[in-house]
């Protein structure tokens, strides 16, 4: 298929996160440089992704693809019908996410657990998890920017529903109790906290894990990058994950990252897709260091991930992982004529899952350091080892 001919790819590759890639604090009263200026209006472009992602869940739900109640409180856009094979993709990106976080959770479920979401958005995971697992003893994290944040927050206080999920046993009618312009929100289950993820990396910020209230340092814990970290240069990104490994986590606790991420940039749909970003003012630096499934694989194992690394494309996972009776559900929901841009859109993106057991000893390591061999080792990966 010729380049002309691939799908502009604007509506899709939003698709999630505002957090970690912008935001950084100005200095207040000084004239900002041309490089400033420039940070400030990608990192705006990049919070704008959010809503892009809002409108494709809620596209998801009322066609039947995905069952999602929270989906439609958080997206302020009106709703716009997405084109069938980006429908088609969010199903299958979600699908999958989900599939390995169940597991997660239904490995030794009597055993505390924790996920911490980096770019979070409008994302309803937690949610959506409180309904399958109302009794999991789950610590939630979603780290965003504090614009983001509060913008979230608002929209729980506004539907009953939602917060409700917050303060377990209290009536559903209670708004939260936040003072006026709060961005965070701390409980023993759900964890907002309003923070350029960037910060991280800065000594005097992550010399404290206070800065990330009720984090537990001990339990099970999945990272989470749903179209995140692609948004900052690989560096950064790296430093970010060590932080977080080295700074607040102990040795002896197993962690895992789950990323969704493009990859292939070099043939035609992939500078197709790199120049559509661009005109929105959207750049995707790990993408041309991390070029294929090999190199998300070396990726995870070079941040520490050194007990299990895997990496699917979305379309071997769309054949694979998804059963034939529910492709069957899905394809009947709308025509899709385009199947060979399907396939292709859905190869030049990818799922990477990477885990460490930790270095705990006796009782600790029988019982919480191989959740994650237990959970995923059934997890078929890419058998098509692209280069």
């Amino acid at each position: 298929m010729s380049a002309p001919n691939i799908p502009n790819l604007k509506t899709l590759l939003g698709t999630r996160r505002g957090g970690s890639g912008r935001g950084r604090g100005r200095g207040r009263g000084l004239p900002e440089s041309p490089q400033a200026s420039s940070e400030a209006v990608r990192d705006e472009a990049v919070r704008g992704t959010d809503q892009d992602a809002a409108g494709s869940r809620v596209s998801c739900v009322q066609l039947g693809y995905l069952h999602d109640p929270y989906a439609s409180c958080f997206a302020t856009q009106q709703s716009t019908r997405r084109l069938p094979l980006l429908n088609r993709g969010t199903y299958v990106r979600t699908s999958a996410i989900d599939s390995l976080v169940r597991k997660f959770i239904e490995t030794s479920p009597e055993q505390p657990k924790q996920i911490v979401s980096l770019g979070a958005g409008t994302d309803t995971r937690y949610f959506r998890l409180r309904d399958y697992y109302p009794d999991a003893k789950l610590i939630y994290h979603e780290i965003d920017f504090p614009t983001n944040t509060a913008s979230k927050l608002n929209s729980i206080n506004r539907h009953a529903p939602l917060h409700a999920k917050l303060i377990p046993n209290a009536p559903p009618t209670n708004p939260l109790s936040l003072p006026p312009g709060a961005t965070s929100y701390y409980s023993p289950t759900y964890n907002l906290h309003a923070l350029d993820l960037r910060n991280l990396t800065c000594a005097t910020f992550s010399s404290s894990a206070t800065n990330l209230p009720n984090l537990d340092p001990n339990v099970p814990t999945i990272l989470l990058s749903e179209m995140c970290l692609c948004y900052l240069e690989p560096t950064t990104a790296s430093l970010i994950i060590g932080t977080l490994l080295s700074t607040y986590f102990s040795p002896a606790t197993p962690v895992a990252l789950i990323m969704y991420e493009p990859i292939l940039p070099n043939d035609p749909f992939g500078r197709t897709m790199i120049s559509n970003l661009a005109s929105r003012n959207i750049r995707l630096p790990t993408l041309t260091t991390y070029l294929t499934l090999e190199h998300q694989r070396l990726r995870l194992d070079s941040e520490g991930f050194v007990d299990g690394c895997r990496a699917a494309d979305v379309n071997f996972i769309w054949k694979k992982w998804v059963p034939e009776e529910e492709k069957e559900r899905v394809a009947a929901l709308e025509m899709l004529d385009e199947l060979e841009e399907l396939e292709l859109l859905l190869k030049h993106y990818c799922v990477t899952w990477g885990w460490r057991n930790g270095s705990g000893e006796g009782t600790q390591e029988s019982a919480a350091n191989k959740v994650f061999k237990r959970a995923w080792e059934d997890m078929v990966e890419q058998d098509d080892r692209q280069t």
